[in-house]
């Protein structure tokens, strides 16, 4: 099963975070809760955690870019 990683809204006014690292790379293996990625927002960097344990199969997003809360930024294929 594939699981979308999507862009968290870690505060109330929080629109948008700039994807600062990638923690992982495609093809990795991550377990539940690993840290994926650092983001930047208005307020703080944050850290995006894997909700699911499988393979990281694809990065939607590259470091640097700025997206909305809700924005797809990788996909996990989960464990069977």
């Amino acid at each position: 099963m594939l699981t979308e990683i999507k862009l968290p809204q870690w505060g109330m006014g929080m629109q948008e975070g700039t994807l600062v690292t990638w923690l992982h790379a495609a093809g990795d293996v991550v377990d539940e809760d690993d840290a994926l990625a650092e983001v930047e927002t208005s307020k703080a960097t944050q850290e995006v955690i894997a909700p699911v344990s499988g393979r990281l199969v694809e990065l939607k997003v590259e470091e640097g870019d700025t997206v909305p809360v809700g924005h797809v930024l990788a996909i996990i294929e989960e464990d069977d």
